[in-house]
């Protein structure tokens, strides 16, 4: 029996279906209260009518007055009078920075500054559109599943894994329901993804908290929603105006007019990740975004205020990260209770052992009758490839061992978390993907039909596996090197970049070890690659900045059921066992 009443779900589907009828194709601002709990869990069915559609919705639920909107409202309001024909030094101005950007973009950015066909407010009692009608909201098919466990957990995580801070500023993402034909698993499962961060909303202890989402796409190459397109790059641009190129001196004398710094970065960010990718980033495709000094350049607004330990630009740009984040999956709620409701703090004192015996060896080893894998640590220069581990990772927002080598870089964490990971220097070998792995999405493996992988070096080769699956890897693997031959023509990216990517692109970037003691199987790779008893590996890039790559595909081996034995080897040949035919030594 399901959680959620889902036969009250699709008659709110066809109530929507037939109050937006007249935007069929049309983009969508809805923005209220995020305090409304009705409006929220009606955007579910809302959202799923809007899609079928072809309706983009971007969701800003925040508290008003909402600086952010307002900025954005006027945004809008000075394009349309740009493209009335009012003559202004702001329009002037407007319109030269679009056509600048344009000149590569080639008419793609300018559609992106139109103003929605559609707003939706919201009231105490049901939805409130410019369109000169209201809808009401419907939530009867919500029902509250383990609500006390959730909010349990939420307090948890923000407390242990965040160290949040009523003063900070939080952004909490959410999924919103596409068609039926383009959703892998259970609809119960993205239904459940709205309890979740509905909870994480309550009980975070930040006074000044959002949350927020749009329409996603199914590859990186197609347009993106065009209200968070324009969101982005003013955000980005903003956070580029001292920067004395002609297309940000444009854009600083644009944010004076319009007081742009109404835009600003959270301080920490939760969020649930659905299926699919925001589109391609056209300022960032084209343009990008330079560090500082204009040794190199980001590729998205993101990159700046996350500035992962991982990214080459990081260690370029001589500014500190402005937010922190962890994420998760459209985790069924029980899993999600399961395998985050724990002692975190307990469990990274198990991450920490795994990590130190990684740092007293040279070489791991896997054994099994079939995964035998050789894995280096010690790089050619006599340096050493950094264990690290996946817990409490968010705590602060600068990455501490990046600190001690005088990089301010930032810090990011699954959720669950549960692991001792590191970059292999090499990794020599075969390996059998029993479990799970994550492309554009989590796929399923098994012990029948599993991913057959053979590493020489820090190279890999598709040995065999099921046939949609091969194919799916190598559809986004193709999809990434589009996008990177796009940003070295437009050389919004530097060479070097674009080159060091080309260079990594059938590397293997990660060998881990799961440590969560409470994470168990279920179709999601987040979980899967934390059970303790399991193992995982990626392809692609890693996480430090000279193997960064076009993509990360996480592959779990079952350890317990493949019997690996995994310990690691010193100068001495002294073994640090970490596990012994599938369960941990620590």
């Amino acid at each position: 029996m399901s959680k959620y009443n889902l036969k009250a779900f699709g008659d709110a589907v066809k109530y929507y279906e037939q109050q937006l009828k007249r935007y069929s194709g049309k983009t969508i601002f809805i923005v209220f209260d995020a305090r409304n709990e009705k409006a929220f869990f009606s955007l579910a069915p809302l959202s799923r009518a809007a899609h079928n559609m072809d309706c983009d919705l971007n969701v800003s639920l925040v508290q008003k007055p909402s600086k952010p909107i307002a900025a954005m409202l006027e945004v809008w309001d000075s394009y349309e009078q740009l493209e009335a024909g009012v003559k202004s030094p702001l329009t002037k101005v407007l319109d030269e920075f679009i056509t600048l950007v344009d000149k590569k973009a080639k008419g793609e950015f300018r559609r992106i500054w139109k103003r929605p066909e559609l707003m939706i407010d919201a009231s105490d009692e049901c939805y409130v559109t410019n369109g000169g009608f209201d809808m009401l909201f419907k939530t009867e098919w919500f029902r509250k599943y383990k609500w006390n466990d959730l909010l349990a957990t939420a307090k948890i995580i923000w407390s242990q894994v965040y160290d949040l801070k009523k003063h900070e500023r939080v952004g909490i993402g959410f999924d919103l329901i596409m068609k039926a034909k383009d959703m892998e698993y259970p609809l119960e499962d993205y239904l459940d993804s709205y309890a979740i961060a509905r909870t994480m909303y309550l009980a975070c202890p930040a006074d000044k908290k959002t949350m927020k989402t749009s329409t996603s796409r199914k590859t990186m190459l197609e347009k993106g929603e065009r209200i968070g397109e324009l969101s982005a790059t003013l955000l980005g641009c903003e956070l580029e105006k001292g920067i004395s190129e002609p297309i940000f001196k444009k854009f600083k004398m644009i944010s004076k007019l319009l007081k742009l710094d109404r835009f600003r970065s959270n301080d920490a960010t939760f969020f649930v990740k659905g299926e699919g990718y925001g589109g391609k980033h056209i300022f960032g495709e084209t343009i990008g975004y330079p560090t500082p000094n204009k040794k190199s350049r980001w590729d998205s607004p993101g990159g700046i205020i996350y500035k992962l330990p991982w990214y080459p630009q990081t260690k370029l740009d001589s500014r500190a990260p402005l937010c922190r984040v962890g994420f998760t999956d459209t985790l069924p709620i029980d899993i999600y209770i399961d395998s985050c409701k724990i002692d975190w703090l307990q469990m990274k004192k198990k991450n920490d052992a795994l990590v130190a015996l990684a740092r007293k060896s040279d070489r791991i080893f896997v054994e099994s009758k079939r995964t035998r894998l050789e894995v280096g640590l010690v790089k050619k220069d006599g340096g050493r490839r950094k264990p690290m581990n996946s817990d409490v990772d968010i705590r602060e927002k600068l990455d501490p061992d990046s600190l001690k080598e005088g990089i301010k870089a930032g810090t990011m964490a699954n959720i669950p978390g549960g692991e001792m990971f590191f970059t292999p220097e090499y990794i020599k070998g075969t390996f059998y993907g029993d479990v799970v792995i994550n492309i554009d999405k989590s796929y399923v493996l098994s012990s029948k039909d599993p991913l057959v992988i053979s590493c020489n070096g820090n190279k890999y080769d598709i040995l065999r596996g099921p046939k949609k699956i091969v194919a799916k890897l190598k559809e986004k693997r193709n999809e990434g090197l589009k996008l990177l031959k796009k940003q070295e023509k437009n050389k919004s990216l530097p060479k070097e970049v674009i080159l060091l990517k080309k260079s990594n692109f059938l590397n293997i970037g990660e060998f881990a070890v799961n440590t969560n003691p409470k994470a168990r199987l279920c179709n999601y790779l987040i979980v899967n690659e934390k059970i303790a008893g399991m193992m995982h590996i990626a392809l692609g890039s890693g996480f430090e900045a000279d193997r960064a790559g076009l993509y990360h595909y996480d592959i779990v081996i079952n350890a317990k059921k493949q019997m690996l034995d995994i310990y690691g080897v010193d100068k001495r040949g002294h073994k640090n066992w970490m596990m012994r035919k599938g369960k941990l030594t620590v």
